[in-house]
């Protein structure tokens, strides 16, 4: 067992804490303390308590005595780190020191930025996203998933959806009553525009227009439930909005799952163009045809 005073100025000539795993120190470093005990205690002492291979301990005793091979680069390093505010990687670092005729490999600059601990601060990039918030106040779920209703033209249901066919790519916008799951009215275009669920939704408002009733229709948070056009037309028919939460498709599930079920969404599953196509991109179908 070492005295305190002696691993305390070990300690200091290693620049280690007292609490530094012995393991964990590196064939130079023990060679460093088994040098600053060599006055009290013999090799044949040291070598065996500090651990160090005896024909290490001479290899790294004879280089410590050597200047360091890197000190100019070292400095000059730094001197490049700290004067681009700390934001050079390795590669503009080795350009650098090129540029000041100090030619080493970019596997050397790497170590010594290691050891000198030259990190630069790395910013994580945020990726692009268009989405510049919410562009008009948004109803609250008044259905809260309650996706069943005791009469018609209580609730109803709507989104868009698209799905490809040999000739082009449509979209489908249709209008859900949750009472018995039918469809009021629905829109076929090439275009998800606010033309689309326009449309749908006039056809839509015209099958109750001798009613009282005044549905709640609920609806993603897409832009197409906020634009005038939409807005008006929910006005000047007295309906009800409602809208999901902030990315939350379950909210809106009955919709799309009665799409699924009903196979609309596969319109084009015989490898033809829809006959809505041909004509016009308005149809308002029974739900048999």
């Amino acid at each position: 067992m070492l005295p305190l005073g002696q691993v305390m100025g070990a300690a200091d000539t290693v620049k280690k804490d007292l609490g530094i795993d012995q393991p964990l120190l590196t064939n130079r470093e023990k060679t460093e303390l088994v040098d600053a005990l060599r006055s009290t205690y013999t090799l044949n002492e040291l070598l065996p308590a500090v651990g160090p291979p005896r024909s290490s301990f001479f290899y790294h005793l004879a280089r410590l005595g050597t200047s360091d091979k890197y000190g100019e680069v070292r400095g000059a390093l730094f001197v490049i780190f700290v004067r681009n505010y700390r934001c050079y990687g390795y590669r503009r670092l080795h350009a650098s020191l090129s540029d000041r005729s100090l030619r080493i490999s970019e596997k050397v600059v790497r170590r010594l930025m290691k050891q000198e601990a030259l990190a630069p601060v790395m910013r994580k990039r945020r990726r692009y996203g268009s989405y510049m918030g919410e562009i008009s106040p948004a109803p609250d779920n008044l259905l809260n998933r309650g996706f069943s209703a005791e009469s018609p033209n209580e609730k109803w249901l709507t989104y868009i959806t698209e799905f490809q066919i040999p000739a082009v790519k449509v979209y489908l916008s249709p209008m859900i009553d949750c009472n018995d799951g039918m469809i009021v009215s629905w829109l076929i275009g090439t275009e998800p525009d606010a033309e689309l669920v326009k449309t749908m939704l006039d056809v839509a408002i015209e099958t109750f227009a001798a009613n009282t009733n005044r549905p709640v229709v609920h609806s993603y948070r897409d832009g197409h439930y906020r634009w005038p056009g939409w807005l008006s037309r929910i006005a000047d028919a007295s309906l009800v909005r409602s809208m999901s939460r902030k990315a939350c498709s379950p909210d809106n599930a009955a919709c799309e799952g009665g799409m699924r079920t009903k196979n609309l969404d596969g319109l084009s599953s015989d490898g033809q163009v829809p006959e809505v196509l041909h004509g016009t991109t308005v149809a308002q179908r029974d739900l048999d045809e």
